[in-house]
């Protein structure tokens, strides 16, 4: 197994190396000799400033080229899963989603893909009205020149902190301004830096709140069943073999995916 980890820590380091050799390979201009330029002044380039590493600027509006947006693109995406889990829905769905498996004790059943695709799935429903407004006032608007990189990243930023602020506890933003020292009026006074940790902080109360709701009806089947057991004399016998069917029995008669998600997904409304 340890050969196995070093392996894949070695491949992973070569995958990782190759993949910025090639983007710097991408980001590298077209070279034009300097000497050929020199001696020939009215030589017009043919290549397309778009193929190089540059940024050209058109009345103090800063536009990149083909190859940095690549970058920075690849740059996003590499960072994706972290704001797609800190800034969003997904973090309480995935703990709700763990504790109801947990609570069943199905252990491996659904499978941590389908739960992970399921929450994802969930996020992208929720966040639907964040994320159609953050490319129309923000990734148009930049993709057509209109803004610039930092306008752009304020505007995006706002409908974020918006749903981030529905879903804080006040109690939370007011621990982390202790901690830092700071006082605030207005939501406006609060920066990303307190806003993220206190939306995290709430998450997680909120997802653990839902969880023990969920652990309560199993708890009670594992409780009568354990009593039956204990009264026959059947003590040998595992109480999670036997409470184990009536569980689903009572999830699926319940029709408890409707129930949970449905529920889960009202919390963010």
């Amino acid at each position: 197994m340890t050969k196995f980890k070093k392996g894949y820590c070695v491949a992973s380091f070569v995958f990782a190396t190759l993949v910025i050799i090639f983007a710097l390979f991408v980001s590298m201009p077209e070279t034009v000799s300097a000497t050929a330029a020199q001696s020939n002044p009215n030589h017009t380039a043919t290549s397309d400033i778009n193929n190089g590493f540059s940024v050209t600027y058109n009345n103090e509006d800063g536009t990149l080229s083909g190859p940095l947006k690549v970058l920075l693109v690849l740059t996003v995406i590499s960072l994706a899963p972290s704001i797609l889990i800190m800034l969003t829905s997904f973090t309480r769905i995935i703990i709700v989603l763990h504790f109801v498996r947990t609570a069943m004790g199905t252990q491996t059943v659904p499978p941590n893909q389908v739960m992970i695709g399921l929450a994802l799935f969930l996020t992208f429903f929720i966040m639907a009205p964040v994320f159609s407004e953050i490319n129309e006032n923000a990734i148009k608007p930049l993709d057509a020149g209109e803004i610039t990189q930092e306008q752009a990243l304020e505007i995006g930023m706002e409908p974020l902190r918006d749903f981030m602020f529905s879903q804080t506890q006040t109690k939370d933003i007011d621990l982390f301004c202790d901690i830092q020292g700071v006082t605030y009026e207005t939501q406006d006074d609060i920066t990303n830096g307190i806003l993220i940790p206190s939306f995290i902080l709430s998450e997680l109360r909120t997802a653990f709140i839902i969880g023990f709701l969920i652990y309560i009806p199993f708890i009670v089947i594992d409780m009568v069943v354990s009593s039956v057991l204990m009264s026959m004399g059947m003590m040998m016998l595992p109480p999670t073999t036997i409470s184990l069917p009536f569980k689903i029995l009572l999830f699926v008669l319940a029709d408890g995916w409707d129930l949970i998600v449905g529920n889960l997904v009202r919390t963010f409304y």
